[in-house]
């Protein structure tokens, strides 16, 4: 599912109910971090591609995986750090 439909639901759920503010904070970090790993995950993802094609550049999707889960596991660890801190 692509982020944006996704925070949307998960905004109107959280809003909803009396959600932890912990569980609100590990939703917004799922919903921001989890097109990293997916070209389809998030609509900027794949306007950057369209743009990036039309200049002749290839991204491999297993390309895109390898480095997205790389950089989603960083952000993770620090977004992780700086809410217990």
């Amino acid at each position: 599912m692509n982020n944006l439909p996704a925070g949307l639901i998960a905004g109107s759920v959280i809003q909803s109910g009396h959600t932890p503010e912990m569980v609100k904070s590990a939703v917004l970090i799922g919903v921001d971090l989890g097109p990293n790993l997916s070209i389809t995950g998030s609509l900027a993802t794949i306007l950057w591609l369209v743009a990036l094609r039309r200049e002749a550049q290839e991204v491999k999707a297993w390309t895109f995986l390898r480095l997205g889960s790389v950089i989603m596991t960083t952000a993770l660890i620090i977004t992780l750090l700086s809410l217990w801190i």
